[in-house]
Protein backbone atom coordinates (compact mmCIF):
# COMPACT_ATOMS: atom_id res chain seq x y z
CA UNK A 1 0.00 0.00 0.00
CA UNK A 2 1.22 3.53 -1.16
CA UNK A 3 2.14 5.94 1.82
CA UNK A 4 0.51 9.64 0.81
CA UNK A 5 4.21 10.54 0.67
CA UNK A 6 5.04 8.04 -2.03
CA UNK A 7 2.36 8.44 -3.46
CA UNK A 8 2.48 12.53 -3.71
CA UNK A 9 6.17 11.81 -5.38
CA UNK A 10 4.69 9.15 -7.82
CA UNK A 11 2.06 11.94 -9.15
CA UNK A 12 4.95 15.12 -9.49
CA UNK A 13 5.17 16.06 -12.59
CA UNK A 14 8.97 15.96 -13.70
CA UNK A 15 9.85 18.61 -16.14
CA UNK A 16 11.54 17.17 -19.33
CA UNK A 17 15.31 17.79 -20.56
CA UNK A 18 14.25 20.81 -22.75
CA UNK A 19 12.31 22.33 -19.82
CA UNK A 20 15.31 21.59 -17.20
CA UNK A 21 17.83 23.12 -19.94
CA UNK A 22 15.73 26.48 -20.24
CA UNK A 23 15.59 26.98 -16.18
CA UNK A 24 19.21 26.45 -16.14
CA UNK A 25 19.67 28.93 -18.78
CA UNK A 26 17.90 31.37 -16.69
CA UNK A 27 19.36 30.77 -13.55
CA UNK A 28 22.54 31.63 -15.13
CA UNK A 29 20.84 34.63 -16.94
CA UNK A 30 19.53 36.22 -13.81
CA UNK A 31 22.93 35.08 -11.90
CA UNK A 32 24.94 36.67 -14.08
CA UNK A 33 22.02 40.30 -14.52
CA UNK A 34 22.26 39.98 -10.40
CA UNK A 35 26.05 39.98 -11.03
CA UNK A 36 25.77 43.25 -13.02
CA UNK A 37 23.64 45.20 -10.75
CA UNK A 38 25.71 44.39 -7.54
CA UNK A 39 29.10 44.97 -9.28
CA UNK A 40 28.41 48.89 -8.70
CA UNK A 41 27.42 48.54 -5.12
CA UNK A 42 30.27 46.14 -4.03
CA UNK A 43 32.82 48.76 -5.93
CA UNK A 44 31.47 51.16 -3.92
CA UNK A 45 31.28 49.28 -0.42
CA UNK A 46 34.89 48.24 -0.79
CA UNK A 47 36.19 51.08 -2.53
CA UNK A 48 35.42 53.31 1.11
CA UNK A 49 37.93 50.85 2.63
CA UNK A 50 40.36 52.01 0.01
CA UNK A 51 43.18 53.88 1.52
CA UNK A 52 45.37 54.98 -1.42
CA UNK A 53 42.72 56.49 -4.23
CA UNK A 54 45.64 56.22 -6.88
CA UNK A 55 45.64 53.09 -7.07
CA UNK A 56 41.99 52.71 -6.95
CA UNK A 57 40.58 50.29 -10.46
CA UNK A 58 38.04 48.59 -11.46
CA UNK A 59 39.29 45.65 -9.11
CA UNK A 60 36.37 45.09 -6.77
CA UNK A 61 39.10 44.31 -3.43
CA UNK A 62 41.18 47.35 -2.30
CA UNK A 63 44.72 47.22 -2.77
CA UNK A 64 45.22 48.84 1.04
CA UNK A 65 42.85 48.26 3.61
CA UNK A 66 42.47 51.23 5.63
CA UNK A 67 39.40 53.42 7.60
CA UNK A 68 41.03 57.04 6.47
CA UNK A 69 37.51 57.87 4.25
CA UNK A 70 35.52 57.13 7.50
CA UNK A 71 37.44 58.57 9.70
CA UNK A 72 37.51 62.26 7.61
CA UNK A 73 33.86 61.72 7.12
CA UNK A 74 33.17 61.69 10.46
CA UNK A 75 35.52 64.42 11.20
CA UNK A 76 33.94 66.66 9.05
CA UNK A 77 31.16 68.45 10.94
CA UNK A 78 28.94 69.15 8.34
CA UNK A 79 27.91 65.69 7.64
CA UNK A 80 26.82 65.89 11.15
CA UNK A 81 24.93 68.99 10.25
CA UNK A 82 23.62 67.78 6.68
CA UNK A 83 22.50 64.07 8.52
CA UNK A 84 20.38 66.21 10.63
CA UNK A 85 18.28 68.70 8.49
CA UNK A 86 18.14 65.70 6.05
CA UNK A 87 16.50 63.22 8.27
CA UNK A 88 13.83 66.27 9.51
CA UNK A 89 13.42 67.01 6.07
CA UNK A 90 12.77 63.49 5.18
CA UNK A 91 10.26 62.88 8.36
CA UNK A 92 7.91 65.76 7.51
CA UNK A 93 8.43 65.91 3.74
CA UNK A 94 6.79 62.23 3.37
CA UNK A 95 4.05 63.13 6.09
CA UNK A 96 3.24 66.49 4.45
CA UNK A 97 3.17 64.52 0.97
CA UNK A 98 1.40 61.78 2.40
CA UNK A 99 -1.33 64.01 3.66
CA UNK A 100 -1.60 66.37 0.34
CA UNK A 101 -1.99 63.14 -1.47
CA UNK A 102 -4.51 61.39 0.86
CA UNK A 103 -6.42 64.88 0.48
CA UNK A 104 -6.54 64.81 -2.96
CA UNK A 105 -6.83 60.94 -3.58
CA UNK A 106 -9.98 60.15 -1.76
CA UNK A 107 -12.29 62.43 -3.07
CA UNK A 108 -11.03 62.01 -6.73
CA UNK A 109 -11.98 58.37 -5.64
CA UNK A 110 -15.44 58.99 -5.08
CA UNK A 111 -17.63 58.60 -8.04
CA UNK A 112 -20.30 61.27 -6.81
CA UNK A 113 -17.75 63.74 -6.85
CA UNK A 114 -19.00 66.65 -9.42
CA UNK A 115 -16.37 67.44 -11.89
CA UNK A 116 -13.81 64.45 -11.05
CA UNK A 117 -12.56 64.13 -14.69
CA UNK A 118 -11.98 67.63 -15.33
CA UNK A 119 -9.77 68.01 -11.70
CA UNK A 120 -8.04 64.90 -12.48
CA UNK A 121 -7.00 65.97 -15.83
CA UNK A 122 -6.00 69.19 -13.99
CA UNK A 123 -3.33 67.02 -11.95
CA UNK A 124 -2.31 64.96 -15.23
CA UNK A 125 -1.61 68.11 -16.88
CA UNK A 126 0.91 69.17 -14.05
CA UNK A 127 2.92 65.71 -15.17
CA UNK A 128 3.90 67.26 -18.22
CA UNK A 129 4.05 70.66 -18.01
CA UNK A 130 5.16 72.88 -15.47
CA UNK A 131 5.62 76.30 -15.22
CA UNK A 132 9.71 76.11 -15.18
CA UNK A 133 12.35 76.82 -13.19
CA UNK A 134 12.38 80.61 -13.11
CA UNK A 135 8.34 80.84 -12.65
CA UNK A 136 8.57 78.76 -9.87
CA UNK A 137 11.07 80.55 -8.54
CA UNK A 138 10.03 83.97 -8.16
CA UNK A 139 7.08 82.37 -7.04
CA UNK A 140 8.81 80.74 -3.98
CA UNK A 141 10.47 84.34 -3.59
CA UNK A 142 7.06 85.98 -3.43
CA UNK A 143 5.64 83.96 -0.83
CA UNK A 144 8.40 84.42 1.25
CA UNK A 145 9.72 80.68 1.57
CA UNK A 146 12.70 81.27 0.03
CA UNK A 147 15.70 79.71 2.33
CA UNK A 148 13.11 78.69 4.48
CA UNK A 149 12.42 74.82 5.41
CA UNK A 150 8.86 74.98 3.74
CA UNK A 151 10.88 75.62 0.23
CA UNK A 152 11.85 71.87 0.52
CA UNK A 153 8.53 70.44 2.02
CA UNK A 154 5.65 72.10 0.03
CA UNK A 155 7.10 71.83 -3.78
CA UNK A 156 7.02 68.23 -3.71
CA UNK A 157 4.39 67.58 -1.99
CA UNK A 158 1.60 66.85 -3.75
CA UNK A 159 3.30 64.68 -6.18
CA UNK A 160 1.11 63.25 -9.10
CA UNK A 161 1.85 59.82 -9.18
CA UNK A 162 1.75 59.00 -5.76
CA UNK A 163 -2.09 60.64 -6.00
CA UNK A 164 -2.91 58.65 -8.88
CA UNK A 165 -1.37 55.50 -7.02
CA UNK A 166 -3.85 56.50 -4.40
CA UNK A 167 -6.88 57.35 -5.69
CA UNK A 168 -6.46 53.73 -7.64
CA UNK A 169 -6.13 52.00 -4.29
CA UNK A 170 -9.29 53.85 -2.59
CA UNK A 171 -11.43 53.26 -5.59
CA UNK A 172 -10.58 49.45 -6.20
CA UNK A 173 -9.82 48.22 -2.95
CA UNK A 174 -11.91 49.60 -0.56
CA UNK A 175 -15.30 48.35 -0.97
CA UNK A 176 -18.29 50.72 -1.28
CA UNK A 177 -20.24 48.41 0.83
CA UNK A 178 -18.00 50.02 3.72
CA UNK A 179 -18.91 53.63 3.07
CA UNK A 180 -22.68 52.53 2.79
CA UNK A 181 -22.89 50.78 5.88
CA UNK A 182 -20.77 53.73 7.54
CA UNK A 183 -23.56 56.45 6.45
CA UNK A 184 -26.27 54.42 7.76
CA UNK A 185 -24.05 54.47 11.24
CA UNK A 186 -24.38 58.38 11.38
CA UNK A 187 -20.21 58.11 10.03
CA UNK A 188 -19.48 61.30 8.31
CA UNK A 189 -17.15 61.38 5.39
CA UNK A 190 -13.59 62.65 7.87
CA UNK A 191 -14.29 59.92 10.15
CA UNK A 192 -14.89 57.34 7.95
CA UNK A 193 -11.47 58.38 6.10
CA UNK A 194 -9.64 58.55 9.18
CA UNK A 195 -11.50 55.42 10.85
CA UNK A 196 -11.57 53.11 8.09
CA UNK A 197 -10.08 53.80 5.09
CA UNK A 198 -6.43 54.98 6.10
CA UNK A 199 -6.28 51.80 8.95
CA UNK A 200 -7.29 49.65 5.52
CA UNK A 201 -4.82 51.55 3.13
CA UNK A 202 -1.64 50.65 5.72
CA UNK A 203 0.39 48.79 2.78
CA UNK A 204 -0.46 51.43 0.02
CA UNK A 205 0.77 54.58 2.94
CA UNK A 206 3.91 52.53 3.28
CA UNK A 207 4.86 52.15 -0.16
CA UNK A 208 3.72 55.36 -1.22
CA UNK A 209 5.87 57.02 1.91
CA UNK A 210 9.16 54.86 1.13
CA UNK A 211 8.59 56.47 -2.89
CA UNK A 212 8.94 59.99 -0.79
CA UNK A 213 11.38 59.54 1.94
CA UNK A 214 14.20 58.24 -0.90
CA UNK A 215 12.88 61.10 -3.36
CA UNK A 216 13.28 63.31 -0.58
CA UNK A 217 16.45 62.00 0.81
CA UNK A 218 18.12 61.83 -2.41
CA UNK A 219 17.02 65.16 -3.50
CA UNK A 220 19.48 68.18 -4.03
CA UNK A 221 18.19 70.58 -6.28
CA UNK A 222 15.23 72.18 -4.85
CA UNK A 223 17.98 72.89 -1.82
CA UNK A 224 20.49 74.10 -4.38
CA UNK A 225 18.58 76.30 -6.34
CA UNK A 226 16.13 77.58 -2.79
CA UNK A 227 18.47 77.33 0.01
CA UNK A 228 21.22 80.14 0.98
CA UNK A 229 22.18 79.59 4.63
CA UNK A 230 24.85 76.34 4.90
CA UNK A 231 23.33 75.49 8.35
CA UNK A 232 19.97 74.59 6.69
CA UNK A 233 21.19 72.13 3.95
CA UNK A 234 20.27 68.13 3.26
CA UNK A 235 23.17 65.98 3.40
CA UNK A 236 22.73 65.53 -0.28
CA UNK A 237 24.49 69.35 -1.05
CA UNK A 238 27.14 68.34 1.57
CA UNK A 239 27.79 64.79 -0.85
CA UNK A 240 27.55 67.21 -4.01
CA UNK A 241 30.40 69.44 -2.78
CA UNK A 242 32.43 66.96 -2.08
CA UNK A 243 31.84 64.78 -5.15
CA UNK A 244 31.53 66.99 -7.70
CA UNK A 245 32.78 70.58 -6.47
CA UNK A 246 36.15 69.49 -5.09
CA UNK A 247 38.39 70.96 -7.54
CA UNK A 248 36.53 74.04 -7.58
CA UNK A 249 38.88 76.96 -9.05
CA UNK A 250 37.92 79.84 -6.48
CA UNK A 251 39.14 77.12 -3.65
CA UNK A 252 42.10 76.34 -4.95
CA UNK A 253 43.45 80.23 -5.78
CA UNK A 254 42.98 81.23 -1.97
CA UNK A 255 45.34 78.14 -0.85
CA UNK A 256 49.24 76.66 -1.63
CA UNK A 257 49.74 74.12 -3.67
CA UNK A 258 50.46 71.80 -0.77
CA UNK A 259 47.21 72.49 0.83
CA UNK A 260 45.06 72.39 -2.71
CA UNK A 261 46.97 68.96 -2.81
CA UNK A 262 46.12 67.63 0.26
CA UNK A 263 42.79 68.90 0.60
CA UNK A 264 42.00 67.32 -2.49
CA UNK A 265 43.55 63.63 -1.77
CA UNK A 266 41.26 64.25 1.46
CA UNK A 267 38.49 64.55 -0.55
CA UNK A 268 39.02 61.69 -2.71
CA UNK A 269 39.38 59.50 0.27
CA UNK A 270 36.12 60.34 1.46
CA UNK A 271 34.07 60.07 -2.04
CA UNK A 272 33.13 56.61 -1.65
CA UNK A 273 33.08 56.43 2.70
CA UNK A 274 30.68 59.44 2.49
CA UNK A 275 28.64 57.50 -0.28
CA UNK A 276 28.11 54.55 2.14
CA UNK A 277 27.13 56.88 5.48
CA UNK A 278 24.29 58.85 3.45
CA UNK A 279 22.81 56.00 2.20
CA UNK A 280 22.82 53.91 5.35
CA UNK A 281 19.70 55.19 6.15
CA UNK A 282 17.66 54.00 3.16
CA UNK A 283 19.45 50.45 3.39
CA UNK A 284 18.19 50.46 7.31
CA UNK A 285 14.74 51.79 6.19
CA UNK A 286 14.15 49.28 3.62
CA UNK A 287 13.83 45.97 5.74
CA UNK A 288 10.90 47.62 7.93
CA UNK A 289 9.05 48.41 4.92
CA UNK A 290 10.21 45.45 2.21
CA UNK A 291 6.70 43.69 3.23
CA UNK A 292 4.22 46.72 3.02
CA UNK A 293 5.74 46.67 -0.26
CA UNK A 294 5.64 43.40 -1.50
CA UNK A 295 1.66 44.00 -0.36
CA UNK A 296 1.70 47.40 -2.47
CA UNK A 297 3.17 46.84 -5.68
CA UNK A 298 0.40 43.71 -6.33
CA UNK A 299 -2.30 46.55 -5.69
CA UNK A 300 -5.02 45.70 -8.28
CA UNK A 301 -3.31 42.75 -10.15
CA UNK A 302 -5.57 39.96 -8.95
CA UNK A 303 -9.31 40.45 -9.12
CA UNK A 304 -12.30 38.65 -7.50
Amino acid sequence: MLTKTSTRHKNRIRPCLQDRIVLRLDEILMALFALIIAYPLLFVVFSSFEGQVSTLSLNILPKKWSLEGYKAVFEYHWIWIGYRNSIFYTLFGTLTGLAFCVLAAYPLSQPNLDGRKFFMGLFVFTMYFSGGLIPTYLTMRDYGMLDSVWALLLPGAANVYNMIIMRTYFSTQIPRELKEASELDGCGEIRYLLQIVLPLSVPMLMVVGLYFAVGIWNSYFDAMIYMSTRSKMPLSIFLRDILILNNNSDMAAMMDPDAIASFQERQNVMKYALIMVSSVPMFLLYPFVQRYFIKGVMIGSVKG
